[in-house]
């Protein structure tokens, strides 16, 4: 009779413990199930919440996961490639990084920068003034 209640006992508590576990991760799995940009913070709250007992960090993750926070990056790149297209640029062409630097992930240094910016000065200039830039740059 003792040894039943033992394991009884034993298996109550870990079918205690993976409840409250599962419970625990309830927000950050409704919003990896519903792929939002906040998962990142809500997994984190989780954490905190389960380490500090803090159980507003849980209830806050929570509210995150419900909420579906509207995505700015779409209309940004949107509102960049037509500056881009104004200026006369071609798309992505704004960058300040070029692609070779870009590509080594190493930072310009600011005679890097001058260059680059002399370079494409010619694309955005009005013509009579790149005709003098390419002049300067061939006498140089």
């Amino acid at each position: 009779m003792l040894i039943g209640t033992g394991i009884f006992l034993a298996i109550a508590m870990l079918a205690f413990g993976l409840l409250f576990l599962r419970l625990h991760t309830l927000p950050e799995r409704m919003a990896h199930r519903g792929h939002k940009l906040q998962f990142e913070i809500v997994a984190v709250l989780g954490l905190l919440a389960l380490f500090t007992q803090m159980h507003i960090f849980w209830v806050v993750g929570l509210l995150l996961a419900l909420i579906d926070l509207p995505d700015f990056t779409g209309p940004l790149r949107r509102i960049a490639g037509s500056a881009e297209m104004v200026a006369g640029l071609k798309p992505g062409g704004g960058d300040t990084i070029g692609e070779e630097d870009a590509a080594a992930g190493q930072p310009l240094g600011h005679d890097a920068v001058k260059e680059q910016a002399e370079r494409h000065a010619t694309d955005i200039a009005p013509p009579q003034r790149a005709a003098e830039i390419a002049r300067a740059r061939h006498e140089a």
